[in-house]
């Protein structure tokens, strides 16, 4: 990865929190249809292996720890192998198809925000445990949080079939709100060095373009619309808090106008295809959709195409956004 740690700066773990776009497997561990641990996910992991993670290798939990010089992967909190040393450099607790909105989570019946919290107070007391009291405090003060949550609530919980909500503004106050305050309780539980991941362009990606795009599969602008007007009020909740919260180092990574030129313009960055997905036909398959069966008809390189399946990323396009996110936001953590 391009981004390096400013020099005499060590990062002792680093704490993910989010959806699928985070999540290396602990899905695999609840009883829900967002899943992903089957062929052909994970054709490029090491070992051709599908570990549940959302993409066909590495996904960004596993760049954010290599970005910040802890390891290579990052682990499920929920994987059953997950040793004591795995916890103290870190874990993911994301769950896909969490969102900010806790009936996102439950419609799904995945790790809500709450859960998630709930396993890291469990972490930390297992970290204690290992380490007591000092060392512990002082490895959670030095970590890296990250949050990465929006995606679902907008797609499902706003846009969906189901859907409450028809003022888009009043409902992105809802998704700050719970946002502003998981952070404040991570702040509280020690977490000083807190990334939040902005929300991609979702009319983009290739399922919301089939189901919302019209004959012409175009972007769908209301979705892209509502990501923009729920980053503007993520931005400016980071500076409000970085302010409030003594000592802390809250960074926006902006993740949508980092990841639209990929679409816009995707051959500038070696890719052919941006409209589907490489799994089966590329245009809804995601998840248990992406299977075995789809197998025939996915794509044999993947390099070419911006989506591995019809909402995710390839390990590629996930590289190129981490990268030139972090050349630019790296120091802002310190």
């Amino acid at each position: 990865m391009a981004a390096g740690l400013p020099p005499d700066v060590t990062v002792p773990a680093v704490f993910v929190f989010g959806d699928s776009i985070v999540d290396p497997g602990n899905n695999n561990q609840l009883k829900t249809i967002s899943k992903c641990n089957f062929p052909p996910y994970g054709r490029d992991f090491a070992g051709g292996k599908a570990t549940g993670r959302f993409s066909n290798g590495k996904v960004p939990s596993d760049m954010l720890a290599e970005i910040f010089g802890v390891k290579e992967l990052l682990p499920a909190y929920l994987d059953p192998n997950l040793q004591i040393q795995d916890l103290l450099t870190g874990v993911s607790f994301a769950s896909g198809a969490a969102g900010y909105d806790p009936k996102t989570s439950k419609i799904t019946r995945v790790l809500s925000l709450s859960d998630q919290l709930d396993l890291y107070n469990q972490s930390i007391a297992r970290i204690k445990a290992e380490v007591g009291d000092e060392k512990a405090a002082s490895i959670l003060s030095q970590s890296i949080y990250i949050v990465c949550l929006g995606s679902n609530d907008i797609t499902k919980t706003f846009f969906g079939p189901f859907s409450r909500h028809d003022n888009i503004s009043s409902y992105t106050d809802l998704m700050v709100n719970w946002s502003s305050s998981f952070i404040q309780e991570l702040y509280g539980f020690g977490a000083r060095r807190i990334g939040v991941i902005s929300i991609p362009p979702l009319g983009c990606v290739p399922a919301l373009r089939t189901l919302r795009g019209g004959f012409k599969r175009n972007c769908f602008d209301d979705a892209n619309n509502a990501a923009i007007l729920f980053n503007s009020k993520l931005s400016s909740l980071a500076n409000s808090l970085k302010s409030q919260l003594s000592g802390s180092k809250i960074v926006y990574l902006d993740v949508y106008n980092t990841f639209l030129p990929l679409i816009q313009n995707s051959s500038q960055y070696g890719f052919e295809v941006s409209t589907q997905g490489c799994c089966g036909t590329g245009n809804l398959e995601v998840s248990f959709l992406c299977n075995s069966f789809s197998v025939f008809m996915t794509c044999k390189d993947d390099e070419k195409y911006v989506f591995w399946d019809s909402f995710h990323p390839t390990e590629k396009a996930y590289k190129i956004i981490m990268d030139q996110i972090f050349k630019d936001k790296m120091n802002n953590f310190f």
